[in-house]
């Protein structure tokens, strides 16, 4: 009995590897490295390189590994870059993830964990957003995902196959030990771009956008943690093994900052000031979107530990720290304040 983490090199999957190693679980990694990496996998972890996609590699791993449950992480994400090239995304996201449901399916898996997105709102009517609202996402990115939802919902209806869909806001941190972080060097998470540029890894980062309908002008997200975000992932996979309905439920903390009050907090933790650039509204950004968390508390019991923007910020400088010396081999960044919270 062992769990698939479909892209468990990358960033989020990489810390549910690490919340099930630590629970004792058996764990298999499916990862391409496109985005991934291969030594974000604890050595223990059986890494199968390649697609999922590919149905004879799932088939194989699920009964080489004696695969019962499948946690599915693996898409692109970048919102812009769905705009502007749709049909890669509905291959990767939505008719690679039939497949991988199809393999799934017939290979007698029968609880499914799928990593949504907030984008499925679109610009929300309310917020926080509760998952009562009408999904109607602004991108090919939120619809590539929402048509993932609309398969598992029915696939469970026909077959044996049990599901917790997450709908996740903006993923930001590291492993409060410092085992993971977000290690993509062009990555577009706001946090991380704004640590990179106080580092000077970066000359300059750009705010898209000053002209939105908030407080400061700049959008406003919902900042959760990725360690929360991966027990998250754990409560829905007790939730279906302890006989628990499909569910689609949104992970988030219901309070939301804005782009400058991130970026405030990034000049504050870090010691650092640092040149932004505002640009244009990017095309598929919605103003605001913040989670309601009512649903995930009540049927899952989950219950976040990291809900602080500034202890997020650190674990984020301290792992962006870390990735510097595994590249130059140096003593780290002087002059940073990356120790443990609170430090």
């Amino acid at each position: 009995m062992s769990v698939l983490v479909t892209g468990g090199a990358g960033y989020i999957g990489s810390h549910m590897v690490l919340e099930l190693l630590d629970a004792g679980e058996d764990v298999v990694v499916l990862d391409d490295l496109s985005t991934g990496f291969r030594w974000a996998v604890p050595p223990q972890v059986p890494l199968v390189i390649g697609d999922f996609g590919d149905e004879n590699l799932v088939k194989d791993a699920i009964a080489r590994y004696g695969v019962t449950e499948i946690v599915h992480f693996a898409a692109k994400i970048v919102v812009p870059e769905s705009v502007a090239r749709p049909l890669l995304y509905y291959s990767n996201n939505t008719a690679k993830a039939r497949t991988l449901l199809e393999t799934a399916t017939s290979a007698g898996i029968e609880r499914f964990i799928f990593s949504s997105t907030a984008a499925v709102y679109g610009d929300p009517v309310q917020n926080p957003v509760t998952e009562d609202e009408p999904p109607k996402p602004m991108s090919p990115y939120g619809r590539s995902k929402l048509m993932v939802e609309w398969m598992l919902e029915d696939v469970s209806k026909a077959s044996n196959l049990k599901y917790v869909a997450l709908r996740y806001f903006n993923v930001a941190g590291g492993d409060p030990a410092g085992r993971a972080g977000q290690s993509t060097p062009n990555a577009t998470h706001l946090i991380k771009v704004a640590v990179q540029t106080a580092l000077g890894l970066r000359p300059k980062m750009q705010l898209f956008g000053i002209d939105y309908p908030t407080h400061d002008g700049s959008c406003v997200r919902d900042y959760i943690q990725v360690t929360d975000l991966a027990r998250a992932h754990m409560d829905a996979l007790a939730h279906l093994r302890g006989g628990g309905q499909s569910l689609v439920c949104n992970a988030g903390y219901a309070k939301g900052f804005s782009v400058i009050d991130v970026i405030e907090t990034v000049k504050r933790v870090s010691g650092r000031d640092f040149h932004v650039e505002v640009s244009e509204r990017r095309p598929g950004d919605p103003a605001a979107i913040v989670a309601g968390n009512d649903l995930i508390k009540s049927a899952l019991g989950w219950r976040p530990q990291h809900d602080d923007l500034e202890e997020i910020v650190r674990q984020a400088l301290r792992w962006e720290q870390n990735l510097a010396e595994r590249v130059s081999g140096n003593a780290g960044l002087d002059g940073i304040k990356t120790g443990a919270p609170g430090s």
